[in-house]
């Protein structure tokens, strides 16, 4: 079985590698997500982050890691989404070249702003077909930059983790979001390092249950995800994704897309912030369970990101015929 390799240190070390390089995004109570939940709640604002999502704190971290001669050999990666964006981003700054294989299911507006940041898109049948470029790729000489599964990018993200701790010390129970594992062991890792009694918790969606259905067999599965949160499609989690599940989180909520949608709606109209389906959904999760804690719990909601087409809102807001 394999263990979960990424440490306070790593996450530490990220932090300074990447200051000044991303955003230290805010966080803070929300009057208005206490009351829906009844319990004091705070919302770490990650969907106000550069390209969009969290994706970028991992890129940057796992590319500055890189030699140079790495550097010019060209960067692939593999993302229907954020992480694309983000590399495509981080490459563009750092005058890298970069390779993204999209799934053709990928939305439109994540293609454009991966263009419009500099990378070359290729778009492949699913995902799983993307992985197996990828590796044609590297082969070919290009360094892959794996979406979740590596502990630089895992790092990175975890350095979200230290500042919602900074800014929220008495938090109790957080809740992040999972794709294919790489942001939740990052947060998640920071958060139990620095407080152990606090608890995580991750979701995922119904129609995109990667972890879940992983941990399941016992082993990573390859699934076809249906769900609107295209940004957690991830086919499959990692060995090392799930022994950061098993290791750090109380348990995997399952959430429907519908009450997600109409999340994204109650967050923009409420907290004026744009969240995508798969930030919306932690607040859908919340609510499921904040009942049955504590009343003196202080709840954290991590809204990763926010690169969602107001088109794709309406089109799901509009009653189907």
């Amino acid at each position: 079985m394999t263990a979960f390799d990424v440490t306070l240190s790593d996450i530490e070390a990220a932090r300074d590698r990447i200051a000044g390089r991303v955003r230290r995004t805010p966080a803070y109570e929300s009057g208005d997500i206490s009351a829906r939940l009844g319990r004091r709640s705070a919302v770490k604002m990650e969907a106000l982050q550069l390209a969009g999502s969290f994706k970028v704190r991992g890129v940057f971290n796992k590319v500055l890691t890189l030699s140079d001669d790495e550097r010019r050999r060209g960067l692939v990666t593999v993302s229907g989404g954020n992480h694309a964006i983000a590399v495509a981003r981080v490459a563009g700054t750092l005058g890298l070249d970069a390779l993204v294989l999209m799934p053709k299911t990928a939305a439109r507006f994540n293609i454009d702003l991966t263009t419009k940041f500099g990378a070359r898109v290729e778009l492949c049948d699913d995902a799983a077909q993307a992985f197996a470029k990828a590796e044609d790729y590297q082969r070919q000489g290009r360094l892959f930059v794996h979406p979740y599964d590596d502990p630089a990018i895992i790092a990175g993200h975890g350095t979200l983790g230290l500042e919602f701790l900074d800014d929220i010390p008495d938090l109790t129970h957080v809740f992040v979001s999972i794709g294919g594992g790489g942001f939740m062991s990052g947060v998640a890792a920071a958060l139990k390092a620095r407080r152990p009694s606090l608890t995580v918790y991750g979701v995922e969606p119904t129609g995109a249950p990667t972890m879940t259905e992983a941990l399941r067999a016992d082993q990573p599965v390859t699934i076809r995800p249906t769900s609107l949160s295209r940004t957690l499609a991830a086919p499959f989690a990692t060995h090392r994704t799930m022994a950061a599940a098993r290791l750090l989180l109380k348990e995997i909520l399952l959430v429907e897309d519908p009450p997600v949608v109409a999340d994204v709606s109650w967050l923009l109209q409420t907290e004026k912030l744009l969240c995508e389906p798969a930030a919306a959904c932690v607040l859908t999760a919340a609510e499921m369970v904040v009942p049955s804690l504590p009343d003196d719990s202080v709840i954290g909601l991590v809204l990763c990101g926010s690169n969602l087409s107001l088109d794709d809102l309406d089109a799901w807001r509009r009653p189907s015929l």
